[in-house]
């Protein structure tokens, strides 16, 4: 905490006014608890408001004789008293109080515009990283979007159709595959999305004999736009294919749950 900048922001004339929400009240006391400095600029105010009242108060006579005589016992029938009557104008004490208002009321436009302020650059930074979120976004999509692009051109890419099941005769893949650097691209926009609990595995098949090695999960199936993911292969696969398995993936591939196959073209 900045505590010069917390004094002088007018926050502690207004918690001494008792202008403050019950909030805010909260946060002045907790900071006067930490910091000695900020309570002693608390009773300093406070000083400087009894002053200012003391020099302030309407002197009335009337109410000063009152009390006078009652601690003498007098009563109205011993004493003739002739009041005193008061002044019709008192502007000393008049001016008093309105420099106390405009004070009051300066040091609440003051809070207030600080308070504005703050609320001004708070507002500015959450823009300022939502910009720069989106901007970075877009950075991660384009050089995505590159890759891809890329890999779809390169002639010496394998690509695999990959053939709808009995579970789901709409449903197809493909697979890009590099052989060389041992990646697998797989391109699953024609498949359904997945039911709560269910995900998708991606399964690297040897056909003789039938030897299933998984490549893993499309856990982030929803979220992935393009609906391409990547995947380390580094098997000599002779076939793909693509099950629908329990949250988590399987060890072995449900073949009653196969959405799609294909064979790799020798």
């Amino acid at each position: 905490m900045d505590i010069k900048q917390f004094i002088s922001s007018g926050i502690l004339e207004l918690y001494v006014y008792g202008a403050l929400s019950e909030k805010e009240n909260a946060e002045v006391y907790k900071a006067l608890k930490e910091h000695p400095e900020i309570e002693e600029e608390i009773k300093e105010i406070e000083k400087s408001l009894m002053k200012l009242s003391a020099a302030t108060a309407p002197y009335n006579p009337e109410s000063v004789f009152n009390r006078i005589k009652e601690k003498l016992s007098f009563t109205d029938t011993d004493v003739d008293v002739i009041p005193i009557a008061p002044k019709r104008n008192n502007w000393p004490a008049y001016i008093g109080w309105a420099a106390s208002v405009a004070l009051l009321i300066g040091l609440f436009l003051q809070f207030s515009k600080n308070k504005d302020l703050r609320q001004q650059l708070v507002e500015s930074q959450i823009e300022q990283n939502l910009l720069e979120g989106k901007i970075n976004v877009a950075e991660e999509d384009l050089s995505k979007a590159k890759t891809l692009l890329s890999v779809l051109r390169d002639k010496d890419i394998l690509q695999i159709p990959l053939q709808a099941q009995k579970i789901d005769p709409t449903a197809y893949a493909a697979v890009y595959w590099d052989k060389e650097k041992q990646t697998a691209y797989i391109d699953v926009a024609g498949l359904p999305t997945p039911p709560p609990g269910k995900v998708y595995q991606v399964w690297s098949l040897k056909l003789d004999p039938l030897t299933p090695t998984s490549l893993g999960i499309l856990d982030k199936f929803t979220q992935e736009e393009t609906k391409i993911f990547s995947f380390t292969n580094p098997n000599e696969s002779e076939a793909f294919g693509i099950t629908l398995e329990p949250e988590g993936g399987s060890e072995s591939p449900t073949l009653e749950q196969l959405y799609t196959l294909g064979v790799v073209a020798s």
